[in-house]
């Protein structure tokens, strides 16, 4: 092993030195464990930690341009691995020119590191022709700034939802006609709208189509919405805990799952979480779909079959 290189990886946090080199951070699309930093000329890079201590990149621009910040200097500044050491050697110590201050980037398992720089290359969709077509989800939800950089579209042109955990993307839901996958080596979190600091509610469904079948049906201006993705892992509870947690003052915290079996017991697990968040000040709400399955099944049929209104039960949480 050259222990000078494996210094350079894992001791020079690769977001001061591509500051150095003029690169900017994008607060926006930087979330816990990920870092999202733009240069001037327009190249737009994605920096983690890996488990190995190593600070790693990968430029959305370009799928050959990734690895460690001896690839970042040898791709940008073309040096030879000699000048590479002469050019890291004084980031060991003191940095040659003032940098900003990060607070520790997080290390990151290889199989996340995959499913962000997947995710990274999909385009966000305001439009889609299967959500629209088939799932009859009117244009004017897709774009909504409630759900800007909610849905994407990946090559294939399926619909895309991610998911998120306590430590950012972590996976993300892929569905077309005649097909529902997940990302490979993601894991389940939760697929959330946007959230706005004025909102009074927020709508748990099994899927997030539902979630956007739900906001087509009943137009709210303050409500965020979540989705669970139908089977629960054993994360997943803590997750609808800690947002509910995060509603502000006197919501309502609503589940809204499929009308069976399975969506029963969905519906008791976000009210178990609602009451172990502790906020006795918000309400909880069981609401049906009454005579459809799910929300989407009601929206298709609202153009030719009778719209019966939804059943709706509010208890207090606890």
């Amino acid at each position: 092993m050259d222990s000078e290189l494996e210094a350079f990886k894992s001791n020079i946090d690769l977001r001061q030195y591509a500051a150095a080199q003029g690169y900017q951070l994008d607060r926006e699309e930087s979330w816990h464990g990920s870092a999202v930093m733009r240069s001037p000329a327009g190249d737009k890079i994605i920096i983690k930690r890996g488990t190995d201590g190593h600070y790693v990149y990968f430029s959305v621009r370009d799928d050959r341009d990734n690895g460690s910040i001896v690839d970042f200097v040898q791709n940008r500044l073309r040096l030879s691995l000699g000048a590479v050491r002469k050019e890291l050697r004084p980031w060991i110590g003191l940095p040659p020119v003032p940098v900003p201050s990060f607070p520790a980037l997080p290390k990151t398992a290889r199989d996340r590191i995959r499913v962000e720089t997947e995710y990274a290359w999909m385009q966000d969709a305001r439009r889609h022709p299967y959500l629209e077509n088939e799932r009859c989800i009117p244009a004017e939800v897709l774009e909504l700034e409630r759900f800007a950089g909610r849905i994407r579209m990946d090559a294939r042109g399926n619909a895309v939802f991610p998911h998120f955990d306590a430590e950012g993307l972590c996976g993300y839901e892929i569905t077309n006609k005649g097909f529902t996958g997940f990302a490979a080596g993601g894991s389940k979190g939760l697929w959330f709208s946007q959230a706005r600091p004025e909102d009074n509610r927020l709508v748990f469904c099994e899927s997030a189509i539902d979630a956007l079948s739900h906001a087509a049906l009943y137009p709210a201006q303050d409500t965020r919405y979540a989705s669970i993705g139908d089977q629960v892992n054993p994360q997943q509870p803590e997750l609808i805990r800690a947002a509910v947690a995060r509603m502000p003052a006197g919501s309502e915290i609503v589940a809204a799952m499929d009308a069976d079996t399975e969506g029963g017991k969905l519906s008791g697990i976000v009210r178990k979480a609602a009451e172990l968040s502790g906020r006795a000040d918000l309400r909880f709400t069981l609401q049906e779909s009454f005579g459809f399955k799910d929300w989407n099944d009601q929206l298709r049929a609202k153009g030719s079959h009778f719209f019966p209104t939804a059943r709706l039960s509010s208890p207090d949480v606890g």
